[in-house]
């Protein structure tokens, strides 16, 4: 894992927090603007050791490097009310005080052409480089897991609430089947119309009519005879 594979922005955050506690800040640095073109002091505390850490990055990826030519990069638009607007250059007092506390700590060196980056310099940024990469590491792990449980409860919730829809469904068909099969059991054991009129009142046996008890009387004395 090198320099350049992790965010610029990340590493000088990182190494500016490491230089914090090896290098001190001017007293006067809270109150001077870092060129013309801004309008207020810095209001970050921090500002003197994220300009080191950045000149010390800004160095090794394109030094060597002087005073010129970082004052053009760290300058920027001012603006001049209604005409356009131009730019300036930063403080080269501010840079010029960042060189010289980098090189007095060992991390850059004059050469003909500028400042470059010693090997102490180098390999602080690698070491510094790393534990960016475990960080970002751990927080992309943390991300996926944070994303998959995301998933899995949204899957759930959802697997819920078709379960809840359809349960209804299904609770109101079972009571239908309920209630039409005792109707149908009832249906089978009820004897039929005819059956239970026999069952309720069964044929009586016909009372014979007085003239015919006569006739057969007759018929009886006249076989005697």
């Amino acid at each position: 894992m090198g320099i350049f594979d992790v965010p610029a922005s990340e590493l000088i955050k990182e190494a500016a927090g490491n230089l914090k506690q090896k290098i001190q800040k001017p007293g006067w640095i809270e109150f001077a603007k870092t060129g013309e073109s801004r309008e207020r002091a810095p209001q970050d505390r921090d500002f003197w050791f994220v300009r080191n850490a950045s000149i010390l990055y800004r160095v090794y990826k394109e030094g060597p490097l002087g005073t010129g030519s970082l004052r053009t990069y760290y300058g920027g638009r001012k603006n001049r009310g209604v005409r356009p607007e131009h730019h300036r250059k930063g403080s080269g007092k501010i840079i010029r005080l960042c060189l010289q506390t980098l090189e007095k700590e060992g991390f850059i060196k004059k050469t003909k052409k500028g400042r470059a980056v010693t090997p102490f310099g180098e390999k602080f940024l690698l070491a510094v480089s790393r534990t960016v990469e475990k960080r970002l590491d751990e927080q992309s792990k943390q991300k996926k897991e944070l994303q998959a449980e995301m998933i899995a409860k949204a899957k759930q919730a959802a697997a819920e609430k078709t379960q809840a829809q359809a349960q209804p469904k299904h609770e109101k068909a079972h009571e239908g089947h309920k209630q039409d099969k005792p109707a149908s059991q009832h249906a089978q054991e009820k004897p039929a119309h005819g059956e239970e009129k026999t069952q309720q009142a069964p044929k009586q046996e016909k009372a014979p009519e007085p003239g015919h008890e006569k006739a057969e009387k007759k018929e009886r004395t006249v076989e005697k005879k």
